[in-house]
């Protein structure tokens, strides 16, 4: 795989680029985090009772943040970089220069992933303005650590779909039939104690399952050693995801 220091001109040109739809985009990004711990947190909160002693907000928190930042990622390297791809010709350009088409498709993958940061980082303002904060300041090092490697996860499996798409329409099958149904079997709005146990299996396999763990155990204190499992299994994932995502690309891009 051919990347070199030129990943970093092509996130800051998208940096740029997005300087001039900063404060849109920034309502937007803040606006999701407001909905769900307000409509979830807050009012179903109030029907649903404690968890392990702790109003739900507690245990709604740490999953939504996660989940904001895999969908952000997710968004950023299907939509934004189908039209890149498709409809701004951006790809052509960047790799008439000496930018590779691995670099291109990299340096998405990090503004993805940067994105996903801005979302998260939000969650994690209006969490603690409704008092929910994580156990430490090394907590927060390391929840933004894992937010990294989660937006690096769904960006490159949001490039893999992205890299067989002919059209818009086609993300649907994504978007619809993956990441949405992710959500609720991922122990993000509630516990995978009383699924079944064949569900409580194939819910371990989820991108986002090992990422809530993690985030939950930062916000509550309370680690164990499957953590470390958790952890591996995003690690590996994100490099056999990162692996095809930009090879597909590649192989899409240089016909």
């Amino acid at each position: 795989m051919n990347l070199s220091y030129r990943i970093y001109h092509v996130f800051v040109r998208n940096l740029v680029s997005y300087k001039r739809f900063v404060v849109p985009t920034f309502i937007a990004s803040l606006v999701q985090p407001l909905f769900y711990l307000i409509t979830f947190g807050i009012g179903m909160g109030a029907y649903v009772g404690l968890f392990g002693g702790k109003p739900y907000l507690y245990f709604l928190v740490p999953g939504v943040l996660m989940s904001a930042v895999g969908l952000t990622a997710s968004y950023e390297c299907l939509f934004g970089t189908f039209v890149k791809m498709i409809h701004e010709k951006l790809y052509d350009s960047l790799i008439a220069t000496p930018v590779s088409a691995e670099d291109a498709v990299a340096g998405d993958i990090a503004w993805g992933v940067f994105r996903g940061l801005i979302s998260g980082t939000l969650m994690m303002v209006v969490a603690m303005a409704m008092g929910v904060f994580p156990v430490s300041l090394p907590a927060v090092l390391l929840l933004f650590v894992c937010m990294i490697f989660v937006g690096v996860l769904f960006g490159s499996l949001a490039m893999i779909v992205t890299s067989l798409a002919p059209n818009f329409d086609f993300f649907n099958y994504y978007t619809e039939l993956v990441l949405t149904p992710m959500l609720f079997f991922s122990g993000v709005f509630f516990p995978l104690d009383n699924f079944p146990a064949w569900m409580k299996t194939f819910s371990k396999f989820l991108p986002l399952t090992p990422a809530v763990s993690i985030s939950r155990a930062v916000f509550s204190g309370v680690y164990s050693t499957s953590l470390i499992t958790d952890f591996l299994f995003i690690v590996v994932l994100e490099v056999i995801a990162f692996t095809i995502g930009v090879k597909l690309m590649k192989r899409r891009l240089i016909k």
